[in-house]
């Protein structure tokens, strides 16, 4: 089984989601603690120290069908897909390459 590299791509703030800002997302804190262009390696399908277990919960299946030799052909390079997490008040984009 190969490793995943996990990249921040980008992180949305709730501002750049919503104008106006909705009242009830006033108090939410924003954005996400993960910032661009950090990575985290993942070898064992577990979660890598450091990363939110909510996002990789999210991308966790992305990640698993890399690990295990799979491919994505519409993203027109072997090894190599995008998810995001699901968080829809500061969601956060990673790239996910199979190293």
């Amino acid at each position: 089984m190969s490793d995943v590299r996990i990249t921040v791509v980008r992180s949305f703030d709730k501002h750049d989601l919503f104008n106006p800002l909705p009242d009830e997302l006033e108090l939410i804190p924003s954005p996400c603690r993960l910032k661009e262009g950090q990575q985290f390696t993942c070898g064992n399908e577990q979660l890598p120290a450091g990363f939110c277990s909510w996002a990789f919960n999210d991308i966790f299946r992305d990640v698993v069908h890399l690990m295990r030799g799979g491919d994505y052909p519409w993203i027109g390079k072997k090894g190599l897909t995008y998810s995001s997490c699901t968080d829809g008040r500061k969601t956060v984009v990673f790239k996910l390459e199979r190293i």
